[in-house]
């Protein structure tokens, strides 16, 4: 791997987690592993964080099966032992109750709702203060125009979002990242490739969208960048809140 890059992705990381202070000392953060190359980086990230760091943190690395056949939990989960530790498997019949008939509108929304509930169960259960998620910049300012046009709210993903009163924190690390920099990252380190084998991974409104970002970001190179900016340069007094 060219050490620009490690380096890149190393200061983008220290600076989210400085930021908003992401990981503190003694904690116990669940790791939640989909198999792609997102939280299989954010993993080793995390590892290689943790040696460096100057808080002493634990990391429990989860996988939620979501039901589909030609499961790849088994050779994820060896995988992931190989390479840094136990990794813990739920299997679960999330994705089938999402592409039910009685769900076939959206079947994405609650799956994600169903695999991000039980993981909040497993933090308290194991006694995790934090969930790290494999979630990237590109990621952030896609959620942002799926809200806007499919929810009618500006709105998006945080690096840190509280939940349970602050007892809980879902953490991004890869906040500061973009997408075609963690590919890079993957590709250098040799990370395997797990085939996404749900039925809807190909037609979601996130595709549709990431997209139509792609062919902006291809027109003018300061798109992406400046949106993501725009994020937290907000101006209340120029949106349509009759409140303000």
């Amino acid at each position: 791997m060219k050490s620009s890059l490690k380096k890149k992705i190393a200061h983008s990381v220290g600076k989210a987690i400085f930021d908003w202070k992401m990981i503190l000392d003694k904690e116990k953060i669940l790791v939640g592993i989909s198999g792609g190359k997102d939280s299989q980086a954010l993993l080793n990230i995390l590892f290689s964080f943790k040696k460096k760091a100057p808080v002493d943190f634990e990391i429990l690395p989860v996988h939620i099966d979501a039901g589909f056949q030609d499961s790849f939990a088994e050779d994820l989960g060896q995988y992931v032992e190989q390479a840094y530790g136990p990794l813990k498997i739920e299997y679960k019949n999330y994705g089938i109750l999402a592409h039910s008939l009685e769900n076939k509108e959206n079947p994405c929304f609650l799956c994600s709702r169903l695999r991000r509930n039980r993981l909040f169960e497993m933090a308290k259960e194991q006694g995790c203060q934090k969930i790290a998620l494999g979630h990237n910049k590109d990621d952030i300012i896609e959620t942002l125009f799926i809200n806007m046009f499919y929810a009618g709210k500006i709105a998006t993903m945080k690096p840190k979002q509280s939940f349970f009163g602050g007892t809980l924190d879902i953490i991004r690390p890869l906040s500061y990242v973009e997408k075609k920099d963690i590919v890079k990252f993957a590709q250098s380190l040799g990370l395997p490739e797990f085939r996404n084998n749900c039925p809807s991974a190909d037609r979601t409104k996130r595709t549709e969208i990431r997209q139509m970002l792609e062919d902006l970001y291809n027109h003018n190179q300061n798109i992406k960048g400046n949106i993501f900016r725009s994020l937290g340069n907000i101006v209340p007094e120029y949106l349509l809140n009759r409140q303000i």
